[in-house]
């Protein structure tokens, strides 16, 4: 039985300079919409693993279900880690909504 090694944990940017210079090409873009961008695209990654590995073990293509379930797990927390960060950034927003001036 092969055992494949678990990869470490990934960063969502690569570093602080590369979100300034797309910032520089287009202003619309800021590394608070690039996490955002990585974080969605993380979650859709790991969707398409997730349902892969699941047709694979419908049709008894994969030798080991541990797969599966670790797959399920990345996907859900990736799930969860988007929408944690959805409502932290709104309740930033109407915090900073309720400043009065």
């Amino acid at each position: 039985m092969e055992f494949t090694p678990i990869r470490p944990i990934e960063p969502l940017f690569d570093s602080l300079t590369q979100p300034a210079k797309q910032a520089e090409e287009n202003p619309a873009v800021s590394m608070f919409a690039n996490v955002f961008q990585q974080a969605i695209q993380n979650v859709r990654d790991t969707n398409a693993t997730q349902v892969d590995l699941e047709y694979q073990l419908a049709t008894g293509q994969i030798d080991n279900p541990a797969l599966v379930t670790t797959a399920i797990a990345k996907a859900s927390t990736a799930a969860e880690l988007l929408m944690q960060m959805r409502n932290k950034a709104v309740d930033a927003y109407n915090e900073l909504m309720r400043i009065s001036l």
